[in-house]
């Protein structure tokens, strides 16, 4: 059985992520700061009939999530698929933002995603099979003065998939983005809609991979 694991679960594009590749049989792994908040998610899945179970990490912390990496790997033999869906939204403009808050919402935001792609990257490199995605946003292709971390961070989150899309490509491992163009709520039809844009990305034949896909709702 194929193994996702999910940094940064949250209800919304996290949840329904892990939700999709589940339904395809593979077993979940959901990891995020709050664990009482990550069982709760994990025991829904389970309800519906999935295997899954719940971690506890803090992506600001790139020992925890090296470890966090490990651990799974030692338990489930691989790590098939990475999802990295953390964030820190904070709502702050430059004159707003804290000045000791910024280095920990970079860290969220990108630290935590390079830190767990160098951790999966060498076993799905002796496999030469895997997927490492990246959760973006819109804001890195329309940076908002009033959500400068965030918009960095995702901007970052864009970088990193294209710059390691052809050498991971070479190694049989597809590192790709959804940027996502609007605000997700939990249990949502937004939801639904950027975790089936994973789920075709990873689908995607080899000789076909993108590295990027946009999702923003159809206008009424």
């Amino acid at each position: 059985m194929k193994t996702f694991l999910s940094i940064g679960t949250g209800p919304g594009i996290g949840f329904a992520t892990a939700e999709r590749f589940a339904k395809e049989g593979f077993q979940v792994v959901l990891a995020a700061r709050s664990i009482a908040k990550t069982q709760e998610l994990a025991e829904k899945m389970v309800k519906k009939g999935y295997r899954a179970n719940a971690r506890k990490v803090d992506s600001i912390d790139p020992k925890g999530v090296a470890e966090l990496v490990a651990e799974v790997q030692k338990q489930h033999g691989s790590i098939d698929v990475l999802h990295y869906n953390a964030a820190s939204a904070r709502k702050a403009t430059l004159s707003e933002q804290p000045r000791d808050s910024f280095n920990d919402d970079l860290a969220v935001n990108i630290g935590g995603a390079l830190v767990a792609a160098q951790a999966v990257a060498p076993k799905m490199e002796e496999q030469k099979s895997g997927a490492i995605l990246l959760t973006g946003g819109g804001f890195a292709l329309a940076p908002s003065p009033d959500y400068l971390s965030i918009s960095i961070g995702k901007a970052g989150i864009r970088a990193l998939a294209h710059g390691l899309f052809e050498p991971f490509r070479e190694k049989g491992i597809h590192v790709a983005t959804v940027t996502v163009c609007t605000f997700v709520s939990p249990e949502s039809k937004e939801a639904s809609s950027v975790a089936e844009h994973f789920w075709c990305l990873y689908s995607q034949p080899k000789d076909s991979w993108t590295a990027e896909t946009n999702y923003a709702p159809a206008s009424a």
